[in-house]
């Protein structure tokens, strides 16, 4: 006679290539019957030696490789690598240079989130939640493009400064373009939260407490999702210091839901982030390329809060115009010990919602 109270378990191969996700991670997925065990992530799929590279590049031109780290968090990068390398150099930026790099930097943000709502609307197959989603991420690109002249890669930030400047007007203009998309982006995150279609797939999965993402030091929206009251800006580091408050966004149930509420507020956060800097921006002038000669073993190092999360650089001279070492620890890094957390117990269906809401970037996290 058969015993039915064995169970069957196996080992299922999640990516690199998968309709729901967009970039090449690999989980192998120890499953009981249709209940994930245990995932056990695989990377070294695409390296392309990043780091490497800051032997054959002076520190001007690998500003442009290290903004290519990640599209999606290209101004981030650039950002962080800039200001590591003054913070090596002892340069002190103008603060219209702060704030232009702070108004961006938060662009990125929008951008990312309004991103990632679409992917995660197209997960569970909301086709116009989807194209309502990136149609309003296609407002974010087309200032970019107005402002900067790349819609994704921008290169506008340099070490010492910026290589050109944002008008007052096109400032103004950004602020009346997001003040013409908050209703439409009301309406939309009206859906994602309020919808019962929405709820049902995002409700009570992949639950993490508060203890558990201390524990597993998770960082971004992943985090604060949970509980967690940690968000880089808080400290007030560049024109950041200059708002009149800045709270983070904390949610406290940990699920998929949260993750998405978290998110959502934190576009309407960075609409108001904006409107503040540009009506403050200083008029001191956006800095210049300098002559770049750290000492030998001087170093650098700063940590920003990207779309994904805390996100840390670290630069060292040699006494050359090349560095020693560049070295980025990302938030996807940071957040897969939590993701293979998230993913235990829960139904393969929802292997791939779970994946999504850590919003991963496998580009940031293999360089």
């Amino acid at each position: 006679m058969a015993d039915n109270s064995i169970k069957k378990i196996s080992i299922v191969p999640f990516g690199p290539q998968h309709p729901v996700l967009p970039e090449p991670l690999h989980l192998d997925l120890v499953i009981e019957d249709d209940r994930v065990i245990e995932a056990i992530p695989q990377i070294g799929f695409v390296h392309r030696g990043l780091e490497k590279l800051t032997e054959k590049r002076d520190m001007h031109q690998f500003g442009y490789i290290a903004e290519r780290i990640c599209g999606i968090c290209a101004v981030g990068h650039s950002y962080g690598y800039a200001s590591a390398c003054e913070r090596m150099l002892d340069i002190e930026v103008p603060g219209r240079v702060q704030y232009i790099r702070t108004i961006l930097h938060e662009l990125s943000r929008i951008h990312s989130h309004l991103l990632w709502l679409g992917l995660l609307a197209d997960a569970f197959g909301f086709e116009a939640l989807f194209y309502r989603s990136w149609t309003l991420r296609e407002q974010i690109l087309k200032i970019f493009e107005s402002t900067c002249g790349g819609r994704v890669i921008l290169s506008i930030n340099e070490i010492g400064g910026l290589k050109h400047d944002i008008e007052d007007s096109e400032l103004a203009g950004i602020v009346q373009t997001l003040d013409a998309m908050r209703p439409d982006y009301e309406a939309l995150v009206h859906t994602f939260l309020d919808d019962n279609s929405c709820g049902e797939r995002l409700h009570g999965v992949g639950v993490i407490s508060k203890k558990e993402a201390l524990e597993l030091s998770m960082v971004g929206p992943f985090g604060r999702a949970s509980g967690v009251d940690y968000d880089v800006r808080m400290f007030g580091d560049g024109a950041y210091a200059d708002l009149a408050a800045f709270e983070p966004i904390v949610a406290t149930d940990g699920d998929c839901y949260a993750r998405c509420q978290v998110r959502c507020a934190e576009v309407t956060q960075a609409m108001d982030i904006i409107k503040e800097l540009v009506g403050k921006i200083p008029h001191d002038g956006i800095g210049g390329r300098t002559k770049l000669t750290p000492a030998d073993g001087a170093r650098g190092e700063v940590v920003i809060e990207q779309p994904r999360g805390e996100a840390y650089y670290y630069v060292r001279g040699n006494g050359t115009k090349n560095l020693d070492r560049f070295r980025v620890r990302t938030p996807t890094s940071q957040n897969l010990a939590g993701l293979t957390h998230a993913l235990q117990g829960v139904l393969l269906a929802n292997v791939p919602m779970i994946i999504l809401t850590i919003d991963p970037c496998i580009s940031c996290t293999e360089r």
